[in-house]
């Protein structure tokens, strides 16, 4: 395809995903209720516990508006996790033949499981991380948490590290394209564990080495994992290429001359 058509290729893509995820805004405000209570929870956790008196703090006017309209596109964007993903892949697979556009099913039935699980690993360190960090608060103090950094806190942390699970959803489908290697993303294995432990430690709020453990082991085994099914699927082309060349006339066999010198 010409640079202009990948371009409107991408532009309709967007389009299509910018519809989805109004879509899912508008399931997100009927159920705001509901996701705004699961958001607050680690913080009426630790204030049940009755460590500390903490609460969420709407510092102005329109806050809760804004906080609401936020929350619907924070829930569009998991809800529809499957749509624009495929819309993502669907980007790629004009540059694929029809047969390898069919693991647009393995992509989807792949990728939206490690974004999920990615968000509840997410979701599963945010109550530690709240009462570590709420833990610093000195005595006879009362901790009033913006309601607007909370959300971006709960945000970004939530699709960091569902995003970090799409890591061998793209390295396989790269791979997919001809444009990298397995021999290519297993030499850079060092490289890799190295940034995914970076990473870890930049998308984790918490200073302990826990939750840093958690997030980058996982990301270092789905990389190799990522790598092995980049391997078999390269020895699979290798094996079509030897056949396709060996179907070619006079690709396998000896040439009439050697077979009268033999």
């Amino acid at each position: 395809m010409p640079l202009r058509e990948h371009l409107r290729e991408a532009r309709r893509r967007i389009m299509w995903v910018m519809a989805g995820l109004a879509v899912g805004t508008v399931v997100g405000w009927v159920l705001y209720p509901r996701i705004f209570a699961a958001l607050q929870e680690p913080v009426t956790r630790v204030s049940a516990a009755g460590q500390l008196e903490i609460a969420l703090n709407f510092d102005g006017v329109a806050t809760a508006l804004d906080m609401q309209i936020k929350v619907s596109l924070f829930a569009a964007v998991i809800l529809t996790s499957p749509w624009w993903m495929f819309q993502l892949w669907a980007f790629i697979t004009p540059g694929l033949t029809r047969r390898e556009r069919w693991y647009t099913v393995g992509f989807l039935a792949t990728g939206v499981p490690l974004f999920l699980a990615g968000a509840g690993l997410a979701w599963w360190i945010m109550p530690q991380a709240v009462g570590i960090l709420t833990g610093f608060t000195p005595e006879n103090a009362i901790n009033l948490i913006t309601a607007q950094l909370y959300l971006t806190f709960i945000m970004r942390m939530t699709l960091a590290f569902g995003l970090a699970f799409l890591l061998p959803v793209v390295m396989v489908g790269l791979n997919l394209t001809g444009m990298v290697t397995a021999r290519a993303w297993f030499s850079g294995w060092r490289w890799a564990v190295l940034l995914a432990f970076v990473f870890a430690a930049v998308a984790t709020p918490t200073a302990d080495a826990i939750s840093m453990f958690a997030l980058a082991i996982p990301i270092c085994g789905l990389y190799f994992a990522a790598v092995g099914v980049c391997a078999l699927h390269d020895r699979r082309a290798a094996r079509r290429a030897q056949k396709a060349e060996a179907a070619l006339p006079g690709g396998g066999g000896l040439s009439d001359g050697e077979e009268a010198g033999a």
